[in-house]
């Protein structure tokens, strides 16, 4: 009983993490004459430790009747664009820590065992923010990935 509940609670906080993001459309790749068709879908979500940059991923998404169930696995196809949408304020800590990959983001891309992530890094060199976008699984990850950096420029008249 104690292992079903922990099981159920990591289940549901792999699910919280899907709420994070913004689905801002998507496009039909595959018509399914069962169940929603094979998509890609992009979705947005501002980094939760740095003011005013948001990122945008699209990802393949596996319809079908696995798929409107919540069963099927998704592709590690994914792609990403983050951007500046105002004065960029990175903390003290990400600056001092040189922000050597922190999780700003997980959305989960099967039932259980893989999860697409997106880390942070800071390079202090450049003075830019790098998001790489990756999907990981318990036993075997993909080493498709898509990167995307952004250079902390000031804005407006400041």
């Amino acid at each position: 009983m104690k292992n079903c509940l922990i099981f159920v609670l990591g289940v549901l906080s792999l699910c919280s993490a899907a709420a994070q993001a913004e689905q801002i459309g998507s496009v039909d790749t595959v018509f399914k004459l069962f169940g929603p068709d094979h998509k890609i879908v992009v979705e947005a979500f501002d980094d939760p430790d740095v003011k005013n940059v948001t990122c945008y991923i699209s990802r393949a998404k596996t319809g079908g009747i696995k798929g409107g169930l919540g069963l099927a696995e998704d592709t590690s196809d994914a792609a990403i664009s983050c951007q500046q949408i105002g004065p960029v304020e990175v903390s003290d800590d990400i600056k001092k820590g040189g922000d050597k990959g922190t999780v700003v983001f997980k959305q989960r891309t099967s039932l259980i065992f893989k999860k697409l992530q997106v880390v942070r890094f800071y390079d202090p060199k450049r003075n830019a923010l790098v998001y790489l976008s990756y999907s990981d699984k318990v036993v075997d990850g993909s080493p498709k990935n898509a990167i995307s950096a952004v250079p902390i420029i000031p804005w407006g008249n400041r």
